[in-house]
């Protein structure tokens, strides 16, 4: 049996924009000679469809195109679809794994497990459906999943979400091969994990294994593809491009012999972030509907990197980077700014920002000068997104926000100012990795397109006079562990100062995050790369007391 395998970069809500691009992959699987074809979870309209799945309209568009569009294709003696999709039972939504075979539906297979951790809420649309069969798949026994039923094994984890296996019923029945439908988005540690759980689920069960992934970034979501196979014995037989969509053929009978040779372990390291970050930034600027981006570009390192990725992202001739130096600017960053452009070869302006930073001073301060404090601060940031979100509404440019998660972590960043955007590339990444990252840039292009000096110089936001980020903050190399430990690790303040780290700073350290909680709730969606990220999946009050200070 010759199984084809689409692994898709749907848009979220496009049902006929993905159907269009379902009929392509099926038409390519058929002509290639498969005998079934396989789409991802919720592959119609694409994963997560969150709030859109309230709508008892969108549920039921959908079922009409696999009802009038799928169902005829697998008529009379064509292959087989196996597709998620939603499905409505009882008057229940459920998210689901349809078998669609000579132009009916043969069997559907219901979700058991929804995750309702981090950025997850699926228990909030669909019903736990517990009673699972196996399929037969031409003379294979076949357990088909959907994404989280199957990362609940009791024995695998420490300290399993939910009560029950769904894999243990249905090897219970005698399945010889799992196929599991997914839409599981990237986070650092994400490869190894799967490429860890996925084989010890195949020897345990004496099972091939096929895991067919979504690809493409839906808002802050990067879905890395990377789908897997695997032999009865636990071998990587094939995995699938991280950023590409792939159609994939695969024999039955291959599922069950040794592997030719032993693949290692997928990357994980600063070039995979670099592409995780280009294939969001791509895909959130077309999805929404963009062509062209606009930002600040300040001759510090986090917009030196945020024009790269975005360069590469987007073709050069789509950014616009905006220099717009204050009193306070430094010569040289302008120098560098002007240098970065001209090596990514994007388009570029000087806006200088004195005169109308000068009238709202007067203004102000009465004719006594400038004051050189916070306001003021705050008061050229918002100058500057004023300026961009000018830009952005008269010639169409999707504007780009360039600060990092160091920074929106303790609120060192202005709202309305340099928090003003449609896109946070950087949102997720912490300071010392954005160093890494332009690091990694100059070395993959084999020459220096992010200057030196921007790498080297000491960071500043330049908004008084020999200012310096360590005035405000502690050094990013002491800053980034503490707050790894805190908002990835879930440690309590405590428990940092016992890892070493000097009590005050630390206590610092927490309040800034704590108090700046309001800032994040209005800052730009950001590319998500660690386990746990600002956005949707973070839900602390705003307003509340500290005591466990």
């Amino acid at each position: 049996m010759r199984i084809a395998l689409a692994q898709l970069n749907p848009t979220i809500g496009a049902l006929n924009q993905n159907l269009k691009k379902i009929k392509e992959y099926y038409q390519r699987g058929m002509e290639g000679g498969a005998d079934l074809v396989v789409f991802t979870e919720l592959a119609l309209s694409g994963y997560p469809p969150r709030d859109l799945l309230t709508y008892k309209s969108f549920p039921d568009s959908e079922r009409e195109l696999i009802n009038n569009e799928l169902l005829p294709l697998t008529a009379q003696n064509s292959p087989p679809i196996l597709i998620g999709a939603t499905h409505r039972q009882e008057n229940r939504l459920f998210n689901a794994a349809l078998l669609l075979e000579k132009g009916e539906i043969k069997s559907t297979h219901l979700k058991t497990l929804l995750p309702y951790f981090d950025v997850f809420d699926e228990e909030r649309y669909f019903t736990r459906f517990k009673n699972r069969k196996i399929e037969m798949l031409g003379d294979l026994p076949t357990a088909i999943t959907v994404c989280e039923d199957i990362w609940n094994d009791m024995e695998y984890f420490s300290a399993p979400l939910y009560d029950n296996d769904p894999l243990e019923g249905l090897f219970a029945q005698g399945a010889r091969l799992l196929i599991n439908l997914s839409a599981s988005p990237y986070h650092r540690g994400k490869h190894a994990l799967r490429e860890d759980m996925l084989p010890f689920l195949a020897k345990k069960y004496n099972t091939a294994i096929i895991y067919l992934n979504q690809l493409g970034a839906n808002d802050e979501l990067v879905f890395d593809g990377s789908s897997l196979i695997y032999n009865h014995r636990g071998e990587l037989l094939y995995r699938a491009s991280a950023f590409e969509e792939e159609l994939i053929y695969i024999e039955t009978e291959t599922l069950f012999q040794p592997a030719l040779e032993i693949t290692p372990p997928d990357r994980d390291d600063i070039s995979t972030i670099n592409q995780i970050l280009q294939l969001g930034t791509r895909d959130y600027v077309t999805k929404t509907g963009f062509k062209k981006v606009v930002f600040g570009l300040s001759g510090g390192i986090d917009s030196a990197v945020v024009a790269a990725l975005a360069a590469e992202a987007l073709g050069p001739e789509n950014v616009l980077g905006i220099m717009m130096p204050s009193p306070y600017s430094s010569e040289h960053s302008v120098h560098d700014a002007v240098k970065l452009a001209e090596n990514l070869g994007i388009n570029y302006r000087i806006v200088k920002i004195d005169q109308p930073f000068n009238a709202f001073i007067d203004m102000f301060n009465q004719g006594e000068g400038p004051r050189q404090d916070l306001a003021e601060e705050n008061l050229q940031a918002r100058l500057r997104g004023n300026i961009l979100m000018h830009i952005s509404n008269r010639e169409g440019y999707l504007t780009l926000v360039t600060g990092n998660k160091s920074e929106l972590a303790v609120g060192y960043c202005t709202l309305y100012g340099d928090m003003a955007g449609g896109l946070a590339i950087l949102a997720d990444v912490p300071k010392m990795m954005v160093y890494e990252l332009a690091n990694y840039l100059n070395d993959n292009h084999g020459r220096e397109i992010i200057p030196r000096r921007i790498i080297t110089k000491a960071p500043s936001a330049e908004l008084r006079p020999n200012q310096k980020d360590e005035d405000s903050l502690p050094p990013y190399d002491v800053l980034d562990p503490i707050l790894q430990m805190y908002l990835e690790n879930n440690l309590s303040p405590a428990e940092i100062i016992e890892t070493g780290y000097d009590k005050d700073i630390v206590q610092k350290v927490i309040r800034m995050v704590e108090t700046s909680e309001f800032k994040r709730r209005q800052a730009a969606p950001g590319l998500r790369i660690s386990p746990n990220s600002f956005g949707p999946g973070r839900r602390i009050p705003i307003a509340r007391g500290y005591e466990y200070f």
